[in-house]
């Protein structure tokens, strides 16, 4: 039952297109046994169970959750996959503009750019609307462009990517790709 209420309101969250929303669900639901402790019976009566049918999941099923979340990051990676990166890549410019969120200089300068490395798989990762979502630096950033296909398959796993504004948006581009840059969305 908790699962289909958190699949339920992740859904509303993605459908919302609110990653805020989603991850003040997951915070919530992250605090609620340190919650359940301090407000003791006011829960259980606000709920009307007690507070062992809260108890914590079994670490079988923890893992199975794992693995079915790791399964449909790797589906939407792998879904946004190009044929032909050359022809299937635009930059904003082509895209008519960014009109995403601009991050404020100093943040930016502090978190992003050629000397802030990361792996995608370290972010906290949404699937919205079935394209990936990643957060980095306090802010959330949509993959627009499709990645090339001479990437590795597991690229998002294995190799260090960085966040850029070049001329005209946000980039994110691949330290073993130099100069191939995707084009990302940034939203807060």
């Amino acid at each position: 039952m908790k699962i289909a209420a958190a699949i339920g309101t992740s859904i509303l969250g993605l459908v919302l297109g609110n990653p805020a929303f989603v991850s003040a669900q997951h915070g919530h639901k992250d605090e609620q046994g340190s919650s359940d402790k301090r407000h003791g019976n006011e829960r259980e009566k606000e709920h009307g169970r007690s507070s062992a049918q809260h108890s914590d999941k079994h670490p079988a099923r923890q893992r199975e959750e794992r693995r079915e979340q790791h399964s449909a990051r790797r589906v939407a990676w792998q879904d946004h996959r190009a044929q032909h990166w050359e022809q299937e890549h635009r930059t904003w410019h082509e895209r008519g503009g960014y009109r995403g969120y601009h991050i404020p200089q100093d943040r930016f300068r502090a978190n992003f750019g050629r000397g802030h490395w990361f792996r995608v798989h370290s972010a906290p990762i949404l699937v919205v609307g079935g394209y990936p979502r990643f957060q980095y630096g306090g802010f959330w950033f949509s993959v627009v462009d499709p990645w090339p296909e001479y990437w590795s398959r597991t690229w998002y796993e294995t190799d260090d990517v960085y966040v850029d504004y070049v001329n005209d948006g946000y980039y994110m581009y691949n330290r073993r790709h130099p100069g191939v840059a995707i084009a990302i969305n940034a939203s807060f």
